[in-house]
């Protein structure tokens, strides 16, 4: 019996599929550490601002007490009767001082976790952790700051000039801190593999050039940017973005 001429007809090989962009292991391990950082930074941020509602903003000095003692209805301390209390001054620095603080450690924390977020993102595609995690620093901000601010004017023992100058630092503080910590070009998977697709379709192989300056890399060394800098480095798109080039230029 004849063999059969009729064969396993193979279709043809489909394109394949678009690599999904993975960080290096350096940019892992830096953006990690960079986090572990940032968090630290939040939290004493966020313990300072413990420390001035439930201990600072308590100071007072009480003066023109007759020795009788009562106590406050609203308050339920034992006070002296017909004394007037009032915020002392070294607390009203002090508390000026710990808003500069909390400002400091919260635009710090902010900055590093936008470089962490950079060197390993998330993927635009899961809605809600993306969001969160880029804009995570005006949270951490927002809650450092929005509930010290509201103690500070809801005290009863602050003089009216004393609450407008720690409301307006604070608040100002407030704004520049949350704007710090809006990432408002957050980096994605998706950003960087359609980047890294973009160098293989052009180039056949996903290589790319850089130099010291600058925040883009390039697919071709023969351009001025290139050749007139220093430090020319050559590597895969995730080994430029691990380098804190972030951005693919066709120039």
């Amino acid at each position: 019996m004849a063999e059969s001429k009729n064969k396993d007809v193979r279709p043809d090989a489909e394109a394949p599929a678009e690599r999904t962009w993975v960080p290096t292991a350096e940019a892992k391990k830096k953006a990690t550490t960079f986090r572990w950082i940032a968090a630290a930074l939040w939290l004493v941020a966020i313990v300072g601002e413990a420390v001035g509602i439930f201990w600072l903003l308590k100071q007072r000095v009480v003066t023109g007490a007759d020795g009788t003692l009562v106590r406050n209805p609203e308050s339920g301390l034992v006070e002296a009767q017909g004394a007037t209390t009032t915020f002392p001054q070294w607390a009203f620095i002090s508390l000026l001082v710990l808003l500069v603080v909390i400002a400091a450690l919260s635009t710090t924390g902010s900055i590093l976790w936008k470089k962490a977020n950079h060197l390993d993102p998330a993927k635009k595609s899961d809605t809600v952790r993306f969001f969160v995690q880029n804009q995570l620093g005006a949270i951490i901000a927002i809650i450092a700051f929005v509930p010290l601010i509201i103690m500070v004017f809801l005290n009863k023992d602050m003089s009216k000039g004393q609450k407008t100058t720690a409301g307006i630092v604070g608040i100002v503080l407030a704004l520049l801190a949350t704007y710090i910590g809006v990432d408002f070009k957050p980096a994605s998977v998706e950003q960087y593999t359609a980047d890294q697709s973009t160098v293989i379709q052009l180039l056949g192989k996903d290589q790319v050039t850089w130099v010291a300056g600058g925040s883009v890399y390039h697919v071709c060394d023969q351009v001025s940017d290139i050749q007139t800098g220093s430090e020319i480095q050559t590597g895969t798109t995730a080994e430029a973005v691990a380098a804190h080039k972030e951005r693919l230029t066709l120039k």
